[in-house]
């Protein structure tokens, strides 16, 4: 070739991106729209579903406009093409400096405008990485590599894809509180429209016998090894990945476990890699982040997938389930039930995982001559991939591998007829296999598998979602939530690890709680009344965390809690003025049981020594007040009101459940503490407000590593709070280690308390089956 035909063919290949990108335009803004209706059919919190509904409100009236500015864009930058003139790009004046132009403070809106352009643009990288890399590889041969540096706009680089989209939303009147709301959605469109858009102008190129056969191993620039136990490699443009994602031939995803996902983006994102994960941590909500990597892998899982098999659509909304073929239908339950006579027979006996992963592959074949279309087929070895994976986890203990086994058939009925299926992370299939893996990861070896309560009832789940086969997606729901409500009494009750903690744990929140609600009455009660300041204080701090633990000990009715109640009464009238000699009598005589009574009762509820003589010191000196008459007097009606209101305090206390309970309004919970139970009270950073959301969102059952006093052991979380603001975790060995939320949030910040699991188990199963599917696409038709 020429070097004039190089250049055309560099030309070619960009005019045919951005003619891909015009016709696809539509498509990204009524997928978009379809998502934020989703998104707000969807429960949810109330103010993150307020979000969604407003959302879905404003946006219909700004799609029109919306895609109109992409669309000026791309024309735009394609008649700057034709015309031989530079692209035109604000990126570019946004980024070039100019020296004569003194610095000054950059708008809020403005740099919220760049961050959620760059957020963009990474995840169109992580998505986009090999056929971007394969493009660029082949404009490299004919001379026309990507170029987004030094000032330059290369309509190919996903900065200026992402810079187009974000200001032609916000030009046309949406937001940035908007895009938040849709972030996920947003990204997998924009990623799926560009990776279309790459792979037309990779077949372009290839039509014209550009480098049929990609070999990326001169391309690579080594770099030293920062202890990851891969060399870095740098692609051109800047793409990174994996020696093990190198590869030759062909476009599609990187093979090599993470399928791709090692990508870092183009020459102008890669020193913001670093830069932009901090940024995400700190600024996305981590409901969101904890859902974004998941997701990437079902959107890559599905662009991968549509390539070989055109028919497959799991992101369009589904209005009713789609009827399986009745041939496939019935192939199905002859499975199912091969499946469960297998486990079932010799006396009960379960098979073991390796057996029972061997009939399902046996069984494969089969299910793909039954099915009717090329879905169907590829569906099922989609399927197949992910339990084969999930079969093959050895941290999972093998009794409840085979119980998952008996899943695939009633999966495989949902994922044909209810194609969402491979489009979102909660559907309720998923989430069911990813609970129930997460509470077993940590199970001992041994009898603890067949005897284990938990045990039984996923052994009961799986029955259930075996006689119900035509329900779909009702049923998983419906176990889910029966799974969800069982944990709840199962470290209760039934877990001999943890239930001793959990009983002191709810003791503590129940006499918080109470404490709380004493306080709040007390004050009612006292306001406007003459009681001696030091009194006062002395039943608010201390006297109403007595009548809290007593409460929890006794009930709040019992005559321990009584008698505490008279105690607090006949403290408020011996702290008054007394006058009169008989009074004085009177005081010196009621005085040594009343104290002794107020040490007992400061003794019953945890209070130190030295803390009960610093109060009886200070009762003393309001007492003595009293004696010199420079306290406020009490008439005999006062006395009474307040003894008869003490007695009846128990009928005016608001409802338990009803007590918000915060770190302001919390006490110094380190005197609850003993042999069973620790209680957190230092250590870790200040966190976000990103952190204590994630940490109100961790789930029961979970498996953590905790570093505390010197110890680095394994716990599972056991219990949350009425509020959640009180979170129990338990070791094996039965060892309780109660946090209240924000310290929670400063040991997760910290990396003090890390999840065992990085990733739930239905993702970690889903990259598997990518890897397999990139080595061998022809396998989801065969």
């Amino acid at each position: 070739m020429t070097v004039g035909s190089h250049r055309a063919l560099a030309l070619t290949a960009r005019v045919c991106f951005l003619e891909s990108l015009a016709k696809g335009v539509g498509a990204l803004v009524q997928a978009s729209l379809e998502g934020a209706k989703v998104l707000a059919s969807q429960t949810a919190e109330p103010a993150l579903r307020l979000r969604r509904q407003d959302l879905v409100l404003d946006l219909p009236r700004a799609v029109s406009a919306w895609q109109g500015e992409i669309d000026k864009r791309i024309h735009d930058a394609l008649r700057d093409l034709r015309t031989g003139r530079p692209v035109s790009a604000r990126v570019a004046e946004a980024g070039a400096a100019k020296v004569d132009i003194p610095l000054s403070l950059v708008d809020d809106s403005e740099m919220d405008r760049e961050l959620t352009a760059s957020r963009l643009a990474q995840s169109v990288s992580d998505l986009t990485g090999q056929e971007y890399t394969d493009l660029n590889a082949r404009l490299q041969a004919v001379g026309g590599q990507v170029d987004g540096g030094h000032g330059h706009v290369d309509v190919l680089t996903p900065q200026w894809m992402a810079k187009g989209v974000v200001e032609g939303w916000l030009s046309a009147g949406m937001t940035i509180a908007h895009w938040a709301t849709l972030q996920t959605v947003l990204q997998n469109e924009v990623a799926q429209w560009a990776q279309e858009a790459y792979h037309h102008a990779n077949r372009v190129l290839l039509d014209h016998g550009v480098r049929p056969e990609i070999d990326l191993r001169p391309f690579i620039k080594r770099t030293r090894d920062g202890g990851g136990g891969h060399a870095r490699v740098t692609m051109p443009g800047g793409l990174g990945s994996s020696m093990g994602g190198v590869r030759g031939g062909g476009s599609g995803v990187a093979a090599g476990g993470g399928a791709g996902m090692g990508a870092t983006g183009n020459s102008g994102l890669q020193p913001l890699g670093q830069a932009y994960d901090e940024t995400q941590m700190l600024t996305q909500t981590p409901g969101i982040r904890a859902a974004a990597q998941p997701q990437v892998v079902l959107s890559k899982l599905n662009q991968v997938v549509a390539r070989q098999v055109p028919g497959f659509a799991p992101t369009a909304p589904v209005q009713a389930p789609v009827a399986l073929s009745a041939g496939l239908g019935q192939a199905i339950h002859n499975v199912g039930q091969a499946v469960r006579q297998h486990a079932d027979g010799q006396g009960g006996a379960l098979t073991s995982p390796a057996a029972a992963l061997q009939e399902l592959q046996h069984s494969k074949q089969a299910l793909k001559q039954a099915a009717s279309t090329p879905v169907e087929r590829a569906t099922i070895e989609i399927v197949a991939l992910l339990f084969q994976a999930i079969l093959q986890e050895e941290r999972l203990p093998a009794s409840i591998r085979v119980w998952f086994a008996r899943l695939q058939m009633p999966v495989l009925r949902v994922a044909v007829s209810e194609p969402d299926f491979f489009a979102t992370t909660s559907h309720p299939a998923r989430v069911l296999i990813d609970r129930m893996g997460a509470c077993v990861m940590g199970f001992v070896t041994g009898s603890q598998e067949h005897d284990d309560a938990l045990h039984k009832e996923i052994k009961r789940i799986v029955q259930v979602v075996e006689a119900y086969p035509d329900t779909g997606r009702r049923v998983f729901q419906t176990v889910l939530t029966e799974f969800e409500r069982f944990l709840e009494s199962y470290f209760r009750e039934h877990n001999e690890a943890s239930r001793k903690g959990v009983s002191l744990a709810q003791q503590v929140e129940q006499r918080e709680t109470f404490a709380i609600q004493y306080t709040i009455e007390l004050r009612k009660m006292l306001d406007g009344v003459p009681v001696h300041e030091g009194v006062r204080e002395f039943l608010f701090k201390v006297w109403a965390d007595v009548l809290g633990h007593s409460a929890v000990l006794t009930s709040q009715a019992s005559d321990e809690t009584r008698a505490l109640k008279k105690a607090a009464a006949d403290l408020i009238w011996s702290a008054s003025a007394k006058t009169s000699r008989e009074e004085r009598a009177d005081v010196l005589m009621r005085l040594p049981p009343l104290l002794k009574a107020v040490r007992e009762g400061m003794a019953q509820a945890g209070l130190p020594v030295e803390k009960q003589d610093e109060h009886i010191q200070s009762l003393n000196a309001a007492l003595a007040a009293a004696f010199s008459a420079r306290s406020a007097a009490l008439s005999a009606a006062h006395l009474k009101a307040v003894t008869d209101r003490l007695e009846a305090l128990d009928d005016v206390l608001p409802d338990i459940g009803e007590v918000e309970l915060d770190e302001q309004t919390l006490r110094d919970l380190s005197g609850h503490e003993s042999d069973n139970l620790e209680i957190v009270a230092e250590g870790g950073t200040m966190p976000t407000p990103a952190m204590l959301g994630w940490a109100r969102d961790l789930h029961v059952g979970s498996w953590f590593k905790l570093e505390y006093r010197g110890k680095s052991e394994s716990v599972q979380l056991a219990w949350l709070g009425l509020q959640k603001q009180l979170i129990l975790f338990v070791s094996p060995n039965g060892r309780g280690v109660l946090f209240q939320l924000h310290r929670l949030a400063a040991f997760l910040q910290a990396g003090l308390l890390v999840p065992v699991e990085d990733e739930p188990l239905t993702t970690r199963a889903t990259r598997e089956a990518l890897a397999k599917l990139d080595a061998d696409p022809t396998r989801l038709l065969s």
